[in-house]
C-alpha cells in the first residue's frame, strides 16, 4: 500500500464536499468548481506528507481553490478583452438559479477578501482560524473582513437575518 494513501482516502472522504462548496461558491459553476476542487485535491495527494501534516490540511487545500479561482477570472477576463479587440462576443458564464440571484448578486459586489471569507465561513463551515490559514492572515483580520462583508451584504439585501 502506498504510503499516506489511507489517511488522504479519510480527508477526502470527510473534506470533499465542504472543499467543492468554497469552489462552487467562488465559481458559481459546477463543472468549474468540480475542476477546481479536484486539483487541488490532487495536488494535496502529490505532497500529502507534507499537507497531511499540517494543523488544518483543509484549509491548504481550500486556498488552492481560491488561488486557482482567481487565477481562472483573471485568465477569462484577458481571454475576453482579446475576444472583444477582435470583434467577437465572449461567452456568457452560467448564471446562479433565480432564486439565489440577489444573494450571489451581492457577493460579488464585495471586495475579494471580504468575498473569500464569506464563502469560507458560512458556505465551508471552516473556522476563524482556519479561514486565516487559508487567506494567509490572522483571525482578527478574518473577523474584521467578515464584519466589513456582513455590514454591506445587509445594506443589500435588506434585513440581517434575510442576509
Amino acid at each position: 500500500m502506498v504510503r499516506g494513501v489511507p489517511d488522504f482516502r479519510a480527508f477526502y472522504q470527510r473534506e470533499y464536499r465542504s472543499i467543492l462548496g468554497v469552489a462552487y461558491a467562488l465559481t458559481g459553476d459546477l463543472a468549474t468548481a468540480e475542476d477546481l476542487c479536484q486539483d487541488a485535491l490532487m495536488a494535496a495527494f502529490r505532497r500529502w506528507d507534507e499537507v497531511g501534516a499540517m494543523e488544518y490540511p483543509g484549509a491548504w487545500v481550500r486556498r488552492v481553490v481560491a488561488n486557482r479561482s482567481a487565477s481562472r477570472y483573471r485568465r477569462l477576463a484577458s481571454e475576453s478583452r482579446a475576444l472583444l479587440r477582435f470583434g467577437q462576443e465572449p461567452s456568457e458564464t452560467p448564471s446562479p438559479s433565480a432564486e439565489s440571484v440577489a444573494v450571489w448578486d451581492a457577493l460579488r459586489r464585495l471586495r475579494g477578501r471580504q468575498a473569500e471569507v464569506v464563502v469560507l465561513i458560512y458556505f465551508s463551515g471552516v473556522s476563524h482560524a482556519e479561514a486565516a490559514e487559508v487567506m494567509g492572515c490572522s483571525v482578527e483580520t478574518v473577523r474584521t473582513h467578515l464584519k466589513r462583508a456582513k455590514s454591506h451584504l445587509v445594506a443589500w439585501l435588506g434585513d440581517e437575518e434575510e442576509a
